[in-house]
């Protein structure tokens, strides 16, 4: 069993446990929840697994709430039958407790963080992410990954930082392979073996944020050291490959976002330079080289009840010329400068019940695109309903969109909440 999902089941008896403690202090207590459907259909082929389904389950979710001051639990546990797998689980969300003074907070448990500007891109937002979920049209929150870990306020006065901690190791969930067809360098090596950081003090990942506002614009710094949440791939011979190690290189991330009004609307501008430490000179073709990642983004109510977003990102590799220089033969080559665009449109309508929402990607270098149209219907206070589609498509199949070519589906949500 991984170190995380062990720890998520303690902090999950722990909070239960909790729970049951604070049934005498109910004045002090908020229960709510949802009991939720989601199904997505794949539209134009089977899956690996001959099937046709992305996603298809039932879900149920209590949030507690509990105040007693100064300290605050949270819990949000998930339970789910999973008619794909035909088995039912749960998971913990997030559970944490929190204790907050004058000047100071400490969040310690399981929680979700999210940092930076970016509308679905991110660059200082270093948490872990749940790609499957996006891309199978699960609702947006499923996005998001929790971590086990500490989080420290401080608020002296000048400027407000957070500290945060995290012992475990929590990668990004890619898509499953069963339900997904997507692009492999190489697909016949079946002998495969995936190496996480370890848990100890030295792989323990810290991550630093700085914000004030100056000068009109809301200004951040940040700062995380750690390792990519994303993994990479190590064959033992690159030229007659027997065995594929996945593993999750080392990296630093530097940065800083700035957003204010301006032209009637919201800029947004934010950077990240990511520091490959265990390729900073850029000749392994196995690991990453170091990135400078950079955001535009614009955002303006055009009329009442319709808004409109515009992103612009950069993604500059550095070291290129040692990169082109080693990558093996066979292999599909990045660019110098990936660029990608997205537009965002929103619309409310019949008393902002009924939300008409158009979300894409764009590859300017890839060529390759995202089209994410939903329309979601508020039927009453406690019940919505929502469709929408993911469509993807490129010109090649390595890039990140057009290796996804071959998985456009439509999905249906379903939510009561309580």
């Amino acid at each position: 069993m991984r170190p995380g999902k062990a720890i998520n089941r303690i902090l999950l008896i722990s909070v239960m446990t909790a729970v049951l403690f604070s049934t005498a202090y109910a004045d002090d207590l908020a229960l709510h929840g949802f009991l939720q459907g989601n199904y997505s259909f794949d539209t134009a082929n089977a899956n690996p697994d001959k099937g046709r389904l992305k996603w298809s389950e039932e879900r149920g979710q209590i949030r507690l709430d509990g105040v007693a001051e100064p300290f605050h639990l949270l819990i949000k546990t998930d339970v789910f039958y999973d008619h794909i797998e035909e088995k039912g689980d749960g998971e913990l969300r997030e559970g944490y407790f929190d204790l907050t003074r004058e000047t100071w907070d400490l969040r310690v448990g399981r929680q979700t963080m999210t940092w930076g500007l970016g509308d679905l891109v991110f660059i200082n937002d270093i948490f872990p992410k749940d790609y499957e979920a996006f891309f199978s049209g699960r609702p947006m929150e499923y996005l998001k990954k929790g971590v086990n870990g500490v989080k420290l306020g401080l608020y002296p006065g000048t400027v407000s930082l957070e500290l945060v901690v995290i012992p475990f190791f929590e990668p990004n969930r890619l898509p499953d392979p069963n339900r997904f067809r997507m692009f492999d360098p190489m697909p016949g090596l079946t002998n495969r073996v995936k190496k996480e950081p370890s848990t100890s003090l030295k792989n323990t990942e810290l991550a630093l944020r700085a914000y004030r506002d100056l000068a009109g614009f809301e200004a951040s710094l940040y700062f995380y050291r750690g390792f990519s949440r994303t993994p990479s791939m190590l064959p033992d011979n690159p030229s007659s490959p027997s065995k594929l190690t996945i593993f999750y290189p080392e990296l630093s991330v530097y940065g800083l976002s700035l957003q204010r009004s301006a032209l009637d609307g919201v800029l947004s501008l934010e950077a990240g330079h990511y520091d490959s430490r265990e390729d900073r000179s850029g000749t392994d073709p196995f690991i990453p080289n170091s990135q400078t990642k950079f955001l535009i983004g614009y955002q303006r109510q055009m009329l009442e009840d319709f808004t409109a977003g515009l992103q612009y990102l950069g993604d500059y590799m550095h070291n290129y010329s040692e990169y082109k220089l080693n990558l093996p033969a066979g292999f599909p080559k990045d660019p110098e400068l990936r660029q990608v665009a997205s537009v965002r449109l929103t619309y409310l309508l019949l008393h902002q019940n009924l939300k008409l929402t158009w979300f894409s990607f764009y590859g300017i270098t890839d060529r390759d695109y995202l089209l994410n149209p939903e329309i979601k219907y508020n039927f009453t206070d406690h019940v919505w309903g929502a469709a929408g589609a993911n469509i993807f498509g490129g010109k090649k199949d390595a890039t990140q969109f057009g290796s996804l070519d071959k998985n456009d589906n439509i999905y249906v949500q379903a939510r009561y909440e309580f």
